[in-house]
Order: C-alpha cells, then structure tokens, then sequence
C-alpha cells in the first residue's frame, strides 16, 4: 500500500515536477507478465524517477548498504526503501552475486517486473560501463525479456555525492524488449552470459548516448582513486 502512496500521492507527483521526464518508449514495457527492465544508473535519482513513469509496480535490487545505515537516518532510510518494495543485496563475499539472482529470480517468479542497473553501481563519470552478467543469468534462467532502459540527464542533475538534485528536465526511454530465446539451455555457460550481457549494454548504449568503457566501473573508479592520492603524498613532498 506504502508503495502506491509513494507513487501516487507524495513521491511521484513531486519527481514529475521537479524533473519533467520526458518519457519514449514507454510502450515497449509489457503490460503484464515477468521481465527484466535494465537501464544505466547515472544518479541516485534513478532509484524513484523510472517506478514514478511505469504504469506497473517494479522491484529493484538494492544495495544492501541502503538498508544497514546508523542512526536515525539509516533507520529512517532503510524503512523508505523497504516500503517502496526495493530488495537489500550483499554485494560483498563470494556467494553475493548468486544471492542477488536468487533474489530476483523470486520476483520474476511471480510475473512481476524486476528493476536491474548492470553495472552494478552508479557511475562515477556519466560514462556507460561494462555489464555484470547477473542480468543474463536472469533473463535466461527466467525465460523473460529484457527491456533496455536509458536514463538521460540525471548525471547532470544529481551526480553522485549531490544530496539534492539541481532542477531541470529528464529523459527516460525504453527500447524494444529483448529476446534471449535462443540462448535456451545455456544459462551456465559463461560465453552465453557475456553475449547476452554485451547485446543489453549495447541497446543501452544506443539509447543512452553514452560513452562505454569496456571495464567495470569500481576497477576504473579505484584506479582513479590511487592515482589522486599519489599525486597528492607527492605534491606534499615537493
């Protein structure tokens, strides 16, 4: 029910005016049965303004970090979260990622929509990154399409470590769904995932306009990291 107020009554409305989505595409998300819609995640943003344009309910996986925050506010965030119906996942250890399809399995079981950011994380740059397969692995244990999704703007208005977001206007465009039918019987192999995965990233891609980088993000994001840091400890010895 706390879903539906969100959406409806106190969230919603308020995304639409401070954002003005601009929304393409739109009838390419099935109506009723399971699939897997699967966008870029520019924004912390993202999570609430692609659930506020879809006429059905859709479950995202989240990050379990969203759920486990200290003092009032984690308590105050983890409860939002939980009430707009968003999953907690431990990206951490080795059994994280088969927990994650787990997860969305569950959901896709009872012919819902499930939310999935393939990246893995939000990027750092406004740049489209290297696909996790675990989208893959859903799409064809599943036997559902998948629905490429492109956030656009977003970056721009909320990047990552802006509390609030600048105002101004959105695009969110949906492509074609995807048909994985032919990969029937091959969801353990890996060559068949990162095809799979590739031919998502690239629908993205094209409706995104982004600029791909062919790593995984925290590896360049780490990377970028280290290379601050030593330019600084050197800029201190000088």
């Amino acid at each position: 029910m706390f879903y539906y107020v969100l959406k409806y009554v106190l969230l919603g409305p308020l995304l639409r005016v401070l954002f003005r989505p601009r929304i393409e595409g739109l009838e390419h998300v099935p109506a009723e049965g399971a699939a897997i819609v699967a966008g870029n995640h520019l924004s912390f943003s993202d999570h609430f303004l692609m659930p506020a344009i879809l006429p059905r309910r859709i479950t995202f996986l989240a990050k379990a970090e969203y759920f486990t925050g200290p003092g009032i506010k984690g308590r105050l965030t983890a409860a939002f979260f939980r009430s707009a119906g968003q999953i907690p996942v431990d990206r951490s250890g080795r059994n994280a990622a088969q927990a994650a399809i787990t997860e969305g399995l569950g959901v896709l079981s009872k012919g819902e929509l499930l939310g999935i950011y393939p990246e893995g994380t939000r990027s750092h740059d406004g740049r489209l990154y290297k696909g996790r397969v675990g989208v893959a692995a859903m799409a064809l244990r599943a036997g559902v399409p998948v629905v490429p999704c492109a956030m656009v703007g977003t970056f721009e208005l909320q990047p990552p470590g802006r509390a609030l977001p600048r105002l101004g206007r959105v695009t969110i465009r949906f492509g074609e769904p995807i048909d994985f039918s032919r990969y029937e019987g091959l969801a353990d192999e890996r060559a068949a995932l990162r095809a799979v995965t590739d031919e998502i990233m690239y629908e993205i891609l094209r409706l995104s306009g982004q600029e791909y980088v062919d790593r995984y993000a925290p590896e360049v994001k780490a990377e970028m990291e280290e290379a601050a840091r030593t330019a600084k400890a050197a800029g201190r010895k000088r």
